[in-house]
């Protein structure tokens, strides 16, 4: 019934002699050519196949003759909308592999029947999540994608409908829908597996159960399945079901060669060899239901290995092994059922089994039912007829009993999938909470065979339904498309379907309601089902009578007229179970098949009406339609390109018949109906503006001049909208019409100009040609006379040479004779001066040698007295020095002596009271018993403190036989480290002398080593105060340790700054660790307190730069001196500072020996001594500590333990972590311009176009155009300023830069790889204006902080420079990829030639060649998944090590670190002050 009112008619199409047009071609259903030829309603076409035509001027269709040379994506965007416009876009694209196309918001997928992995990876996904619609390449994700967000934003739920015919790649397409549904609405998995994951995972199943081989598929679904995933408030995917429609159930029996039945009958007869004896299979060809076609394998594919996957999925989905054994018990059932056939039995229409076979497979079949054989054999030989009278059972001919079997097979079979499906929705599970769904729609799609049986029928009254929601849609999307565009419009009639509607399902004069009653009346046939047709459909113009048949009827679908079989419409459409059969298999002994057939209540047999199959699927049919009509829908039409299967093969015919069956052709149909051609304001100025160039001068309004040229060329019923002109039927043919006739006349003028330039051209070559030759002829005459006058001139010049070379030769000849004499003179002089020089010289000689020899014998002398001396001074200064230290330690020595005996007195003092105590007490108690009176008796005393004076007595022991060898073995450590010190103190070598002052002091050697020079920094060896103890109390070790701890952390958690370009924080935090010796300790608080400290600072500042960038400062400098400092325990190799050199100072090598002396000196700085047992060491003036070799000042190498190791390594974690976040931070924050950046705003390509006179040469216009580039080069030199400003090391900046570098490359390409507005000239030119400007950036930051940066954009530079280069056709495949774009893949540059588009000089791309060379290359390496990814994915990896930060930083000098007042204040922090030169 048509919809509302027509819009005025549009403009009849304009074709003149010379243009393009398309005309039908009966092969390849259109063609293109040119008209040569028009005589009245009739045009001479020359086709382009070199054939001509004549046809009328109504069946022809203009060609656009400048429509891109890949296509476009959208078909809304085509000049010319009507079929062979359509089927050509398609073509271009399928053969540069772009299989998706948009048809407004509708996805055409044509099926490319090879793999593309690229186009599904993980990367691709992220690439569609979240971007608006029609902003990328067509694909699948894409309109998963807008049903998603439009459930999330609007709170509704949406459908995704998935058509085509067999073969087309619906149930591919239906996994990639659900594959990215699952990645947006995934879940990680709390208990077993998610919800997509069991939804994705029951398709093997389901595939096995309900799939078949078919004329056109291999793999062909023979149900319709409709998916609903449920989702939370969040998003998140929280249930799915899944509802099935129509099985095909006669498949089970019957089956047409070249087909085959469903999977599971096949791989069962492959499974494992135990499996086949235990259900008594053989071979597919020895069973009726699989033997009926000749075809029992698929090509590349393996039964056997099918089987096990399909019991791995089947365990997967959480059917269990019993449940799995019985499914195939029933699936082996079904098989020898078939077999069994039937004869004639003793009574008249009777059958018994045939023969023994038959026999044997009854017996078989009720083996796996577990059944009684015989009840078998009657329920399918005897029918039980009950009358009020009596119960009377009938016996079945053969040719019924053959029926009843196959009814009993299709209803198991049937049974069998709808428990499938429920055991599936069961597993998965349903949210009952959802309230927003996205339903999947994988359904069959219109069918026309040869032979159409009832399935065909039902298919194609599904389609016929679901095409009248589809016309409603885009209806629907058509009056959208036009409100928002603002335009003045009035409904649009488009044919609609509801007639045939009627015709298949009114009540009660549609085909099933008769069908139903046809099939209740146990007399009627098909013969009389089909006549009863006739008579109530005879004036339906939408049924027809075939003429040749009887019961054949025709009915004319949308997509075409399909003559129907109605021979065993009746038998298919019943659906009742046989009663016999029920009461069979409900009592079977295997609860499986009983719950197959459960009891059917006879309340529920007496009122139940009769049940078919049309009427059940008519139901189904109109809850899915419900369904949808309360979602939002969206549709992927999925096409197949070719009848073989294969690739590459393209037909037309065809695809055609698809797209009309699929609804394409009548969505264009309905565009057309109102305003099919749109066109944007600027790309309607881009083609048409040559029509009215006076408008386009200067600064203009692009609506304003579309209006213009429209009206100067007497253009009605347009419309403009906000951004588009909307263009009625046969418009733009006309504007192109008067297009070409402006072309023409510029090309005629063209022609004339150059014609006139040709002649002028020629004459004035002829003019100076004539000039030419005169002047030659002139020339030879003069010439003649000229040689004669040469040859006088050439007589007289000789005469004149020979008197001028005579008198020169004179000359010659007395200079040479002058020359020889005055030579001679010269030489004999200078021999007689160099004679008396060397005997002169001789003599000096001698007398000098002389003086030497006497000189050398005095100053010997004396050298060697000095030398005698002050090797005397050194050795006596030493000697004293060795004694005072003896002294000094051996009264340390008598001290431990004597508090070691005063204590073991005090234990036997101890002793001695405990003794005289027990005395006592045993005295007592014996006094005790001599007064009690006799009645009491004698009990045994035990005296308490028995036990501990026993333990006492022992604890005394212990110590006496421990304490002796341990003090003998110190004296003998002591004596021996003192032999080592005298050896040490001799082996001094001999040009490190002292001076003899009176007070000896340690001057710098020329070594660089550090000794006494100052008054202030020496060491006084006779001051009372080294050889008193002082006896004041002190606190412990471990609480002035805690408290220095606790101000360290507080101190180094605020901002402390940098000294120069050292963070304080990490020198001071690295100077106490070492003072305090905590890398050598086997246990201590301190590091987890400082990664502590480091951890709460950055997590309070995730997004604070310029704190992060302090903290990395910070944190990598003291992983700098920890890596340079810390080395394992046990190390064996000594380091230089430790090595026993001759050239280190004594005082040095005693600070690196391990002995009490320097322990104490060490320790004493910070007025404690770690051994409590030990008298406190007296107090010793070691400033100059600092200014030592093993000082803290200086990056010596220490034996770590555990902690500093496990310290080390949680640094490093932070390090990379910090690194990590600050990385992260810029890359969001210069993400959003990122998308602006890759594609030149409209306004700028609009002033580009064609005919325009503007220009933005000027400085605010090239401003405008790079101002998102610009505001990334500002968030780039904000980010450096900050790193600057903190210290970072240079090495960290230069990886941070390359990293964020690395990630513009990846998303400028991929973005540009994706959109194919993004790869024109103009863009390009703006893309590269914007690469420019982040190239004078890294210039302007130097190598020392850029890096190679630079060098990480060479993806999206080679791609830009080949969007701008010149010349594209002529530049061969070699040149491009070795020369051009070394850098890019063969698919890389395969995606950027098919989707250039030159849209400011109309150039074309690459030659088809290079494309053709491209795809061989491209085919030859399909098989490799990486090659085939034209995507580059972001390395988000830590692109550094401990020792690459090591060795690119400096050395760093900690001794004039400045500590900050809090700690500068605490006297246990003075080893921090930096020292006094």
């Amino acid at each position: 019934m048509p919809q509302s009112i027509c819009i005025e008619l549009g403009t009849p199409v304009n074709i003149i002699v010379g243009s393009h047009v398309w005309v039908e071609d009966p092969e390849v259903a259109w063609i293109d050519g040119q008209v040569a030829k028009i005589s009245g309603q009739e045009a001479e076409i020359e086709r382009n196949d070199g054939k001509k035509v004549v046809t009328k001027l109504s069946k022809l269709y203009p060609k656009d003759t400048e429509a891109p040379a890949g296509g476009v994506d959208d078909m809304t965007k085509l000049s010319y909308l009507h079929e062979p416009g359509v089927l050509e876009n398609l073509r271009i694209r399928y053969e540069l592999n772009e299989i998706y196309t948009y048809t407004g918001n509708i996805l055409i997928a044509i099926n490319p029947f090879q793999r593309l992995p690229h186009l599904y990876n993980q990367h691709m996904m992220q690439q569609y999540k979240g971007a608006p619609f029609g902003e990328l390449s067509p694909h699948v994700f894409a309109v998963a994608d807008v049903a998603y967000r439009a459930m999330i934003h609007e709170g509704k739920s949406n459908s995704i409908l998935v058509s085509g015919e067999s073969g087309a790649g619906k149930t591919e397409t239906t996994k990639m829908l659900m594959q990215y549904l699952a990645f947006l609405g995934g879940r990680a998995a709390t208990e077993g597996r998610t919800v997509e994951q069991q939804v994705l995972e029951s398709n093997p199943v389901l595939e096995a159960f309900g799939n078949a081989k078919t004329v056109r598929n291999n793999n062909s679904s023979r149900f319709g399945k409709f998916v609903e995933i449920q989702f939370d408030k969040q998003g998140r995917i929280s249930g799915a079901a899944i509802r099935t429609y129509l099985l095909e159930r006669s498949r089970v029996c019957q089956v047409s060669d070249p087909e085959r039945n469903y999977h599971c009958f096949y791989l069962l007869c492959a499974a494992p060899k135990e499996e086949i004896e235990k259900y008594k299979l053989d071979h597919p060809k020895s069973f009726h239901y699989l033997n009926q076609s000749k075809c029992y394998e698929l090509v590349g594919v393996s039964d056997a290995h099918d089987y096990l996957a399909t019991r791995r999925a089947m365990d997967i989905v959480g059917i269990s092994k019993a449940e799995q054994e019985a499914i195939f018990r029933v699936v082996a059932a079904i098989l020898h059922l078939g077999n069994i056939d039937f004869g004639k039995g003793k009574e008249v229409d009777s059958s018994i089994p045939k023969d023994n076979k038959s026999k044997f497979h009854l017996k078989t079949t009720a083996e796996l039912l577990m059944c009684d054989p015989v009840a078998l054999e009657d329920a399918l030989c005897k029918r039980v007829m009950i009358t009020p009278e009596e119960v009377i059972k009938r016996s079945l001919d053969p040719l019924s009993a053959a029926v009843s079997r196959d009814g009993l097979a299709k209803t198991i079979y049937s049974r069998l999938f709808d428990w499938l499906v429920d055991k599936i929705n069961k597993s998965i599970g349903q949210d009952p909470k959802s309230k927003c769904l996205i339903g999947v729609l994988d359904i069959y799609g219109f069918e026309s065979f040869k032979h159409n049986s009832f399935e065909q029928f039902c298919i194609n009254f599904t389609n016929e339904k679901l095409q009248q929601h589809f016309n409603q849609h885009v209806f629907k999307m058509e009056q959208e498309e036009y409100t928002k565009e603002e335009i003045n419009w009035s409904y649009i009639e488009f044919v609609d379907n509801q007639d045939v509607l009627d015709l298949i399902e009114k009540k009660p004069g549609g085909i099933i309601a008769l069908l139903d009653e046809a099939c209740m009346f146990p007399k009627s046939t098909h013969e009389t089902f089909s006549n009863k047709l006739y008579q109530t459909f005879k004036n339906n113009k939408r049924f027809i009578k075939p003429k040749l048949s009887r019961t054949n009827f025709t009915i004319a679908h949308y997509a075409g007229e399909v003559q129907y079989q109605s021979d065993q419409f009746l038998d298919k459409n019943k659906d009742y179970m046989v009663p016999e059969h029920q009461d069979l298999l409900s009592a079977s002994k295997c609860s499986f098949v009983a719950g197959l057939f459960p009891p059917i209540p006879e309340e529920a047999t007496k009122s139940s009406k009769f049940s078919s199959i049309g009427s059940r699927f008519k139901l189904q049919l109109q809850q899915l339609m419900e369904t949808l009509n309360a979602t939002e829908p969206h549709y992927v039409r999925c096409v197949k390109p070719n009848n073989l299967l294969k690739p590459a093969i393209f037909e037309n015919q065809n695809i055609m018949q698809q797209l009309r069956c699929g609804g394409v052709l009548e969505a264009i149909r309905i565009s057309c109906a109102g305003y099919p051609t749109r066109r944007a304001f600027f790309e309607f100025i881009n083609r048409f503006g040559l029509l009215a160039p006076e408008v386009l001068e200067g600064s203009y309004d692009e609506k304003l001049v579309c209006e213009k040229i429209l009206e100067k060329k007497g253009i009605k019923g347009f419309q403009l909208g906000k951004t588009k002109v909307f263009l009625r039927a046969g418009q733009m043919a006309e504007l192109d019409a008067h297009r070409s006739e402006v072309l023409s006349t510029a090309a005629r003028t063209i022609q004339r100009r150059t014609r006139t330039h040709i002649a002028r051209k020629h004459l004035v070559a002829l003019r100076e040609a004539t000039i030419y030759m005169q002047s030659f002829c002139r020339g030879e005459q003069f010439f003649e006379i000229l040689s004669i006058c040469r040859l006088r001139a050439m007589d007289a010049r000789n005469k004149f040479r020979f008197r001028r070379q005579t008198k020169a030769a004179t000359i010659i000849q007395a200079r040479w004779r002058c020359h020889r004499a005055s030579s001679f003179y010269r030489k004999l002089k200078r021999g007689t001066i160099l004679a008396q020089c060397r005997l002169r010289g001789r003599i000096a000689k001698r007398e000098l040698r002389k003086l030497k020899m006497a000189a050398r014998e005095t100053g010997a002398l004396k050298e060697a007295k000095d030398k005698l001396e002050k090797q005397l001074e050194e050795l006596t200064w030493r000697l004293q020095l060795e004694k005072r230290l003896r002294i000094d330690l051996e009264e340390a020595k008598a001290q431990d002596i004597a508090k070691m005996q005063n204590l073991m007195e005090e234990m036997q003092k101890k002793v001695d009271e405990t003794n005289a105590l027990l005395v006592k007490e045993r005295e007592a108690a014996k006094k005790a018993i001599e007064e009690a009176p006799p009645v009491i008796k004698e009990t045994p005393v035990y005296v308490e403190d028995t036990k501990k004076l026993e333990s006492l007595k022992e604890e005394v022991d212990s110590l006496k036989k421990w304490e002796s060898p341990r003090l003998e073995e110190k004296m003998n450590n002591v004596e021996s480290e003192n032999k080592v010190l005298r050896q040490q103190a001799v082996s001094i070598a001999p040009n490190k002398f002292l001076s003899g002052r009176s007070r000896s002091i340690i001057q710098r050697s020329d070594s660089g080593h550090h000794v006494l020079s100052d008054p202030k920094m020496h060491v006084d060896l006779h001051s009372p105060s080294f050889s008193e103890a002082d006896d004041k109390p002190q606190k412990s070790l471990n609480e002035k340790q805690q408290e220095n701890q606790e101000l360290l952390i507080l101190c180094v958690s605020q901002h402390l700054g940098f000294t120069g370009n050292k963070p304080i924080a990490a020198c001071i935090i690295y100077k106490c660790l070492l003072q305090w010796r905590s890398f050598e300790v086997e246990r201590t608080s301190v590091f987890d307190r400082i990664i502590q400290t480091i951890g709460h600072a950055i997590e309070k500042i995730q997004d604070n730069n310029d704190m992060l960038a302090y903290w990395l400062s910070n944190s990598s400098t003291l992983l700098l001196l920890l890596q340079r400092t810390l080395k394992a325990t046990g190390a064996a190799g000594m380091t230089p500072l430790r090595r026993r050199s001759s050239s280190a100072s004594l005082f040095g090598r005693m600070s690196q020996v391990r002995h009490p002396f320097s322990y104490f000196l060490f320790n004493d700085a910070l007025g404690t001594c770690e051994d409590t047992k030990l008298p406190r060491t007296p107090k010793v003036n070691l400033s100059f500590v600092n200014s030592m070799p093993g000082g803290v000042e200086t990056l010596r190498q220490v034996e770590a333990k555990y902690p500093a190791l496990l310290f080390k390594q949680q640094l490093t974690a932070y390090v990379e972590k910090i690194y990590g976040m600050i990385r992260d931070n810029l890359k969001k924050e210069i993400s959003p311009l990122l998308g602006l950046c890759i594609q030149a705003p409209r306004t700028s390509r609009a002033s580009l176009v064609k005919g325009s006179s503007r220009s933005v040469a000027n400085t605010p216009a090239q401003q405008a155009l790079i101002a998102h580039w610009q505001g990334i080069v500002k968030s780039l030199g904000s980010f450096l300023d900050t790193l600057k400003a903190n210290h970072v090391p240079p090495f960290l900046v230069r990886k941070v830069f390359t990293q964020i570098f690395s990630f513009i490359n990846v998303q400028l390409f991929n973005s540009l790889l994706l959109r194919r507005e993004c790869c024109s000239f103009s863009n390009g030119e703006y893309v590269k204006a914007g690469l420019a400007e982040l190239e004078t950036w890294c210039r302007n930051a130097t190598d020392e902080y850029a890096g190679s940066a630079w060098d990480e954009l060479k993806h999206i530079r080679q791609a830009i420079g080949f969007l701008v280069i010149h010349q594209k056709p002529k530049k061969t495949l070699d040149e491009i990829s070795h020369n051009l774009c070394p850098v890019l893949s063969i698919q890389q540059l395969y995606r950027i030639s098919t989707m250039y588009w030159d849209d400011k000089y109309g150039t074309h791309s690459v030659s088809s060649d290079v494309i053709s060379n491209m795809r061989v290359l491209m085919t030859e390496d399909s098989n490799n998944a990486v090659s085939n990814s034209f995507l580059l994915d972001d390395d988000s990896s830590i692109p550094f090590s401990v020792d690459e930060i090591s060795k690119s930083m400096e050395q760093i000098d900690i001794s004039d670190v400045e500590p900050p007042a809090e700690i500068r204040e605490n006297s246990g922090f003075s080893f921090l002050l930096p020292r006094i030169e």
